[in-house]
């Protein structure tokens, strides 16, 4: 069940391709591979963009941008995977605004969290499509 957030100040639109940010991201968690096979059931993958409006990076003194994306997956992944997913993902996030990062200044940034078992609740029918009958 891995959530990726993506928050981004609304300075980066039309050019930062969010759409097709959220499709490679979603790309990036299927492809995701342990010793055991599939990281992550792809029926649990959600991604989704929050636009900001209102912001201040650095002294608020110029036109920065700041793209800051949080993955918050279920507890009981070994670090070494975590980290790898989050490389990967890391990786296609700056690979995605590499244009607009040598045209403007721009923060790109990535946090890997777990979510704690005790305090999530889920009902998901979409496993079933993926599932071999």
């Amino acid at each position: 069940m891995p959530h990726l957030v993506i928050e981004y100040t609304d300075n980066l639109d039309p050019s930062a391709d969010i759409p097709g940010l959220l499709s490679k991201s979603n790309r990036v968690l299927a492809a995701a591979q342990s010793d055991t096979g599939p990281v992550f059931p792809i029926g649990g993958i959600r991604s989704r963009a929050i636009k900001l409006t209102q912001y201040c990076v650095a002294d608020g003194s110029a036109d920065d941008a700041f793209v800051h994306a949080t993955l918050r997956i279920a507890q009981g992944r070994p670090a070494r995977v975590r980290k790898e997913i989050g490389h990967a993902l890391f990786e296609m996030i700056s690979a995605h605004f590499a244009p607009l990062y040598r045209e403007r200044y721009l923060a790109l940034s990535l946090e890997v969290a777990e979510f704690g078992e005790d305090g999530t609740f889920k009902l998901n029918n979409i496993h079933a499509r993926y599932t071999p009958r």
